[in-house]
């Protein structure tokens, strides 16, 4: 071998030896750096080092989970704080892991990418951690919060007006729902901090639209006027003149209803002062001594409503606790109501 193919191996030789230490010590600067084409979480972290990557996996990933959640429902709002939370995510563990993706390869594969701006397709996850149990009573105040039983449609009686309390819809949180886009929402920490609360809604046993057929037959007393009036489905019928108690035996106010009904009823006479020499005697009924005449509607401890024939009391405060109405209304209305009429008294 001559001299001068001696010195171009030699040539060759070093100069394979300096690529390999250059390589080297080019694969050895780029061990802090992340590879471009590694994502984490989402964020891309081409070409930063460790400090730099863990600052920008915190602001985008770990700040926005820093974040309260807030749910709404209607008009309400309830705001879950993420110190509660007790919020954690493994950011450092992440970036590790991305630079270990970084130097996946051999040193000539990875010098080789370098050079001709190759990418590392990798995506590491960061694990975020979070306290269940927070979520679990944030779900329950919620639920607390929003529950509403149904109402059901009702009348609200005066002594001469009827009107409808209209019904309501009942409120059941979908906890389970609540709960799983919760933790969703933590899992990944991506997308609005505000969730809709989702209910499942109970409907009343009676409704606005049903509450004229739940009282077809309605009553109320006007003491003040003496006027007793005869409501159908809710609509006013016919109005009937009446006596009622007078000071000290006054007719009871509230709301009762029809309890039992008679034709000619037998008098019991009430063991009162009033009643004199009659206390305790039964007067039977359709007689001359009877005051309870053609027709009984009882409502209340022995107050009812009944004919007289006494028509110059009505339109007065005349009798000893009971409504009086002339006879023909008496038969008229007794076959208007049956028993459980509801009657108000005012």
């Amino acid at each position: 071998m001559g001299r001068k193919t001696q010195v171009a191996i030699i040539a060759i030789v070093v100069l394979l030896l300096g690529g390999a230490v250059a390589a080297y010590a080019y694969d050895g600067a780029q061990k802090d750096t992340i590879a471009d084409g590694v994502t984490v979480a989402g964020v891309d972290l081409s070409g930063m080092n460790s400090e730099e990557a863990t600052q920008a996996l915190t602001n985008q990933v770990l700040a926005p989970q820093r974040k309260p959640v807030t749910v709404t429902f209607r008009k309400q709002k309830f705001r879950l704080p993420a110190k509660q939370l007790k919020i954690r995510a493994n950011v450092q563990q992440a970036v590790d892991q991305a630079l270990e993706e970084s130097r996946s390869g051999s040193l000539p594969t990875r010098v080789f990418r370098e050079i001709t701006g190759g990418e590392v397709q990798a995506t590491v996850p960061v694990k975020v951690s979070y306290s269940q149990k927070a979520v679990n009573q944030f779900v329950k105040k919620v639920a607390d919060g929003i529950v509403q039983e149904p109402v059901d449609a009702s009348v609200a009686a005066g002594p001469d007006s009827l009107s409808v309390v209209k019904s309501k819809n009942g409120y059941k949180l979908r906890d389970n729902l609540l709960t799983e886009q919760l933790n969703k929402l933590l899992d990944s920490g991506q997308g609005t901090r505000t969730l809709v609360a989702k209910v499942n809604v109970t409907k009343p046993s009676v409704t606005t639209a049903e509450v004229a057929e739940k009282y077809p037959t309605y009553l109320t007393l006007d003491r003040s006027t003496y006027t007793l009036t005869l409501w159908k489905n809710l609509n006013k019928v016919k109005s009937y003149t009446v006596a009622v108690g007078q000071q000290g035996l006054e007719t009871p106010a509230g709301t009762y209803s029809i309890q039992d009904k008679q034709v000619d009823p037998v008098w019991t006479v009430p063991n009162s002062a009033w009643a004199g020499d009659m206390a305790g005697e039964v007067v039977p009924g359709g007689t001359a001594e009877n005051p309870l005449k053609a027709r009984w509607m009882g409502i209340f401890d022995g107050a009812g409503i009944h004919g007289t024939d006494d028509t110059g009391s009505l339109g007065s405060a005349a009798s000893h606790g009971c409504v009086r109405i002339a006879i023909p209304d008496v038969i008229d209305l007794y076959d208007r109501v049956d028993v459980g009429t509801p009657i108000y008294i005012g």
